[in-house]
């Protein structure tokens, strides 16, 4: 079964972590799950770290970078929201820096689920 090949629709832009899941293309970031904790990584390729805004608000990450370059009267930004299934722990979100790549740690909390209710699918 192939991923969609279009862009999503409006709906699921609005809804953040689903339309990030299904959207093909151009990519700038990976997204998954392991056992106890989500990693994001996102391409930022010729940011600073001090140029770079990590910020966790009731289970959405904000990720944004700002570049001035004053010789060629240009601004190079970047943002991105993501938001998260299941219960993050927020004190121990950790977030670095490497040669173009951002990698931000999210541990799951323990026993956490995500929220909501089951839609039956009828044929």
């Amino acid at each position: 079964m192939a991923l969609p090949r279009s862009t999503p629709n409006s709906w699921m832009q609005s809804l953040d972590f689903p339309s990030q899941l299904f959207r093909t293309g151009r990519d700038d970031y990976e997204l998954y799950e392991e056992e106890d904790e989500f990693v994001l990584r996102v391409e930022l390729p010729g940011f600073d770290p001090e140029e770079i805004t990590v910020a966790w608000d009731e289970g959405v990450l904000n990720i944004a970078a700002e570049q001035a370059d004053e010789a060629r009267n240009q601004r190079k930004t970047y943002h991105r929201r993501f938001r998260f299934p299941k219960a993050v722990a927020d004190d121990d979100i950790t977030a670095e820096y490497h040669n173009g790549i951002l990698e931000v740690t999210l541990p799951v909390v323990a026993d956490a689920t995500a929220t909501g209710k089951q839609i039956p699918v009828e044929s």
